[in-house]
């Protein structure tokens, strides 16, 4: 009989499993067979329509520009944090986690208040014609506040775990800083880099408190497709909402696949480049 490394495996295997169907895969379920009682032509027709369309468009782009932000500022901050010590690392390391604890509908408020015509941030940038609140890039701010976590806590372990032998080896074979970080260590955190840019680009897609305060929520033009959700459950039309949220879904799903296999693939270039 072989041993398991530890004991009652198939039990806390069991416990796992019917706690990750309850949980997870049963409300996932029901949110598509809910959807499944609109019938095909009604799904097709409430997800295409021009007011679910210009949702999905808004939110996209929004939680790409915001994963675009958090790719570069979240790798930056990332590497600060492990590669340099200055007074106040301790603090700012912390803060980095306030986005996980703060409710989103605070900072929803919060960051209204700052970018708003009379706020701290507004009142500077109104006057060069850049509109925060109320607008597409309010949605843009609230986003990259609520997933800047992700990229940063993903790439920091990969960043501590990185020994200096292949950097120093490189360096003395003439390679510049800029060369190093691109041939050696950019290879080494990728995997991990693009685990947590989906991880951000996923929680953006699925956010709605802190995003309702500072979009205006305007139809077609600042309305995400969450707040659809939203509304047309107001509208008690759940078969509506559900193919709203099931479209979601799906891209959400397809995009973690693509970004595993894309891993997956990495992974196997590095160790056969290795």
């Amino acid at each position: 009989m072989p041993r398991t490394i530890l004991p009652g495996f198939r039990l806390a295997m069991g416990c796992t499993l019917v706690y990750v169907g309850v949980i997870v895969l049963l409300p996932l379920a029901a949110l598509v067979w809910q959807a499944a009682d609109l019938g095909w032509a009604r799904f097709v027709t409430v997800v295409t329509g021009e007011r679910a369309l210009a949702a999905f468009r808004v939110t996209v782009l929004a939680a790409l520009g915001a994963t675009a932000i958090n790719a570069v500022f979240g790798l930056a901050l990332a590497w600060a944090l492990v590669r340099y010590d200055f007074p106040g690392k301790r603090l700012l390391d912390a803060l980095v986690d306030v986005p996980f604890a703060l409710p989103t509908a605070v900072a929803g408020v919060a960051l209204t208040a700052l970018f708003a015509g009379n706020g701290w941030y507004g009142q500077l940038l109104e006057p060069f014609g850049i509109k925060v609140a109320y607008a597409p890039l309010g949605i843009v701010a609230a986003m990259t506040f609520t997933s800047l976590p992700f990229v940063v806590r993903s790439v920091q372990p990969v960043l501590e775990d990185l020994t200096a032998d292949v950097e120093e080896a490189a360096e003395t074979l003439g390679a510049g800083q800029a060369r190093i970080f691109a041939s050696v260590i950019f290879p080494s955190i990728f995997p991990a880099f693009l685990a947590g840019c989906s991880l951000a680009f996923a929680r953006s897609l699925g956010e709605f408190g802190a995003v309702i305060f500072i979009a205006g929520n305007q139809p077609f033009r600042t309305e995400i497709a969450a707040l659809l959700v939203f509304i047309r459950l107001e509208e008690y039309d759940y078969p509506a909402a559900a193919a709203i949220a099931s479209v979601m879904l799906g891209a959400a799903f397809l995009m973690l696949l693509a970004v595993n296999a894309i891993q997956l693939w990495s992974l196997r270039w590095t160790r056969s480049a290795s």
